[in-house]
Parts: structure tokens; sequence; C-alpha cells
């Protein structure tokens, strides 16, 4: 049976995806075969497996710490929210339909098979398991019939790791706050605290530790600095989100109410002349080197939102300048001519597109969830050169997406995308991870702008990443107390009995 090991947190985004990417590091480096779980996500950012099933990205991330291909058992529910009250259930990897927040929460205790079932099959292929928490497990109005957190816990007997955020302020009230809300026999499964994102010398927090020692009977296991760790964030509390700062390369994306993968541009971070900034204030959009419209899960919605914003003369405006546009999956959708709803998939209801290109969609019940391997097959405008270089990346969209004309060009192959001067659009997430690809855009908007391009990493963004993973590991080693973490490992029975 496979050890296991939890991480929770006192909130959202207190670190607890990154830790555990963190950990997964660490153990496949140390020589064991290592498999990442999370029993129940909520994103907007998702993924889909070479079988065409959608997982969360955060486990994805986890897993290729780990060296081991994402599989659907290890996030075997995922929540995507189609609004404030609801959201799209997806298990093991296809969606159910659309559920309230409140039949979700009645309805959940049914899906605890099919957790046991997942972490079951982990047990087979893995010696350790690292599993994350969601949220906080001190969530008063949450806490019955858990299945994500102390719950979780229970139902496969794991020792527990808390997390808290000290760079948001509050960290000591948060973590003994958790501690104190928490039942006996929940308590006794933490096993360690970790003070996430500290700045400056941690000699000035001994005497906070001593006091949380004291009062919560739990042992620190460590002190991890702020990281600079470009790897992506789990959610819409990303940092990246917020920035504005604007490079010598000015990219920009529509940040819509429902915006998904926005992971889709993080691997512009290799290029120090490059700067992607999200942009939800029509006033801040300025003269842009490229505009890209994300994923969304809620299109429509969306496109109303950016026409009632002004973000479509805005636009528009940009684009007599010569600026080209990009859109990914629902910003492709929009791009388009027109979007009907005729199955109610989104609401029901026709809008008029962007009218950018010539192209119609109509949502459909069917969620076409798949990898794509293929090329740019032909590119226009700024991005010319970007024809016949090699895509890889995946699908996940409701509806289909056809041309109302013959005068057009195919972008991505297999009837994936296409193209008319600087505008295109694509339903390929990750299009631009290929090192290749990701330079031959960054070149191609530096010559338009007419400045040298100084170079960048141009190498695949999975190795990229896989570098980052390393530093991760670095980092975490120097700050954590592995052997004490070990020990816990070691008294662990990881059974889902």
């Amino acid at each position: 049976m496979a050890k296991v090991i939890m991480i929770q947190g006192t909130m959202s985004n207190a670190g607890k995806s990154l830790i555990a990417a963190g950990l997964c590091r660490i153990f496949r480096q140390d020589g064991y075969r290592v498999a990442p779980f999370k029993s129940q996500n909520m994103a907007l950012n998702s993924f889909a497996t070479k079988e065409g099933l959608e997982m969360g990205r955060a486990q994805v991330v986890q897993a290729e710490a780990a060296g081991i291909e994402p599989l659907v058992c290890m996030n075997p529910i995922l929540l995507k929210p189609t609004d404030d009250e609801g959201s799209q259930v997806i298990v093991s990897g296809r969606s159910i339909g659309n559920m309230k927040a409140r039949d979700y929460f009645a309805y959940k205790t049914q899906l605890i098979p099919v957790i046991k079932e997942s972490f079951a099959k982990l047990c087979e292929i893995a010696d350790i398991i690292v599993i994350e928490g969601a949220g906080s497990p001190a969530e008063i109005n949450l806490k019955e019939n858990d299945i994500v957190n102390m719950g979780l816990a229970e139902m496969v007997d794991a020792p527990v790791l808390l997390v808290g955020d000290i760079d948001r302020g509050g960290v000591f009230a948060q973590l003994l706050g958790t501690l104190m809300l928490l039942e006996p026999d929940e308590k006794a499964r933490v096993a360690g605290i970790i003070i996430n994102k500290f700045r400056g010398d941690t000699s000035l927090l001994d005497s906070g530790i001593q006091m949380l020692e004291d009062r919560g009977g739990v042992p620190v296991a460590g002190v991890v600095p702020y990281m600079n760790i470009k790897i992506e964030d789990e959610d819409s509390l990303s940092e990246r989100l917020t920035s504005q700062q604007r490079g010598e390369i000015d990219i920009a994306v529509i940040k819509v109410p429902k915006i998904s993968n926005f992971t889709d541009m993080d691997v512009f971070e290799q290029f120090p002349q490059v700067s992607v900034r999200y942009v939800s204030e029509v006033s801040d959009i300025g003269s842009p080197d490229m505009i890209i419209l994300p994923g969304s899960k809620s299109t429509i919605a969306d496109l109303r939102w950016m026409r009632k914003e002004g973000f479509e003369e805005a636009i528009r405006a940009c684009i007599e300048k010569g600026t080209p546009v990009f859109g990914i999956c629902g910003g492709y959708q929009m791009l388009g001519c027109e979007i009907s709803d005729p199955a109610g998939v989104e609401g029901g209801g026709l809008i008029r597109g962007l009218g950018l290109l010539p192209v119609d969609t109509e949502l459909t019940d069917d969620k076409l969830t798949e990898q794509f391997t293929g090329t740019c097959a032909g590119a226009t405008g700024v991005l010319a050169d970007l024809a016949g270089l090699e895509i890889e990346g995946y699908e996940i969209h409701m509806g289909m997406t056809h041309a109302n004309n013959s005068e057009f060009t195919e972008f991505t192959s297999s009837g994936t995308g296409i193209c008319e001067d600087n505008i295109y659009g694509t339903y390929i997430h990750g299009f631009f991870d290929r090192g290749e690809v990701a330079e031959t855009v960054v070149r191609s908007l530096a010559a338009r702008k007419g400045i040298d391009y100084a170079g960048g990493d141009p190498s695949d963004h999975r190795d990229f990443r896989e570098k980052e993973f390393d530093r991760l590991a670095d980092s975490l080693r120097s700050s954590l107390d592995m052997e004490y973490i070990y020990s816990i490992l070691r008294e662990a029975s990881g059974s889902a009995e």
C-alpha cells in the first residue's frame, strides 16, 4: 500500500498546489514512484488526457513534477463554475451536467465510491501519494460530509501538513484558528505546520514559531520563502492576473469574468522582453503588440460583458493600427460572426460575434476533450512565419465552429482553426507551448514593432517547467524539515478501505 501525505491550507491560494508539486519532485528525485491526488477540484483551468478525459491542471502539473503521465484518477471530480450559484460537474473525466451548489452539496456523498476507486488505482502504481486539499478544512458550512479535506484524510488515513500564507498577513491567526476549529480527531491528523511565502530573515519568526507550537500543539515543519517559481497557478487568484507591467513587447489578454485555461499564455514568461497583462478594464488596454481572447467557461455571457465594457470598440481600434488578435477556444468562438445555443448549454439564445473571422459556432451538449498533434497549416499577416510549425496541445469545448464561406485560410490543421489577415482563431489549448512556436510569435511581434529581438529560452515550455520543478524542489529541501516529513510518511498507512 502506498504511503500518503496530505497538504491542506488555511485558505485558498495558501500555496498548497505548489508545495504538493515540490514534494512530488523531491520524492521522485529520491527514487520513489510518486502520484498526486485531489478528490475534488474547483477550477476553470483543465486538461485533456490521452484518453480524452478532463481533469484539473493543478494535478497535471503535479504529475509532471512526479515524472508520470497525468491520469484522470488523480482528480476524479472537477467542478467548473458556470455562474455564481453553480458548476459543471465532471466525474472521472466526463461531464454529468450542471448543478447548483446546494444540489451538489446534497449529491456529493454519492461520489465517495468514485473517489475510493480512483485512489486505489494510484495505490497500485505509486510508492507515495501526495494529496492536496481544497480551500480550508475549517469551513463550518462545508464540513458536513466533506470529501476533499479532513473527510478525505479520514477516508484514506492520511497525515496532514497545514499550510498558512504569511505574505497576506495574519498567518498566526490563520493557523491557530484553523486548529481550534477542527474536531479533536481532525486535529490529531495534523502532523506539521508550514509557514509559506515568507520574505526576510527567518530568525525573526523564532518567537512566533515557538508560540505556534506551544498553543497549537503541532510542530512547525518549515518556513518556505516567497519563491519566484514560474510554474502555473491553479486558479483565478493567480498573481499573474493582476500585473500591469508593460514590457518592450506587450501582450494584452482580455480577462473575461469566466476566463479558463489562462495558463495558455505562461510560456511567454521565458522571454525577458515580453509582458503578459490581463486586462479587465477597457481603459487599461492601451496599445498592445498583440491581443489574446482566452478560453471562457461561459462564452456568450463573456462576449456580452466585453461588449458592455467597450472592449469590442477598443479591439477594433487596435486592429486598425495593425495589432494582431488571437482567439483560443471560447475566444475563437467570439471572433466569429454568430454563436447559437439551441440546446441551452449556456442558457440558450443567439448572439452576434465580433465578426472578425468568417465562422459560426453552435454550442452543443457534446463536450469534445482530446489531445491534438498537428501543424499550423497556414498563417497570414504578422504571424505568417508560424505556417508549417508543429503544434501540440488539447481541445476542451462544447460546440462546433464552421466557416460560413470558402474564403479563409486554415490556421490549425484538422479543422481546429482559421485565420484572416491579422486575426487568428484556434481551439488548441497549449498552442504556444512548443518553444519554436512561442519564439516565432515573439520574433514576429518584435519585427513588426521595429525592435531587436534579444532572444529568450526557445525550449519547449515543458522543458522550461522541468527546470522550474528542480528549482522548487531545491527551495523546499532547504526550508522544510524533510527528515521529519519522511518520518510522517513512514507512519502513514494510506488505506482506502
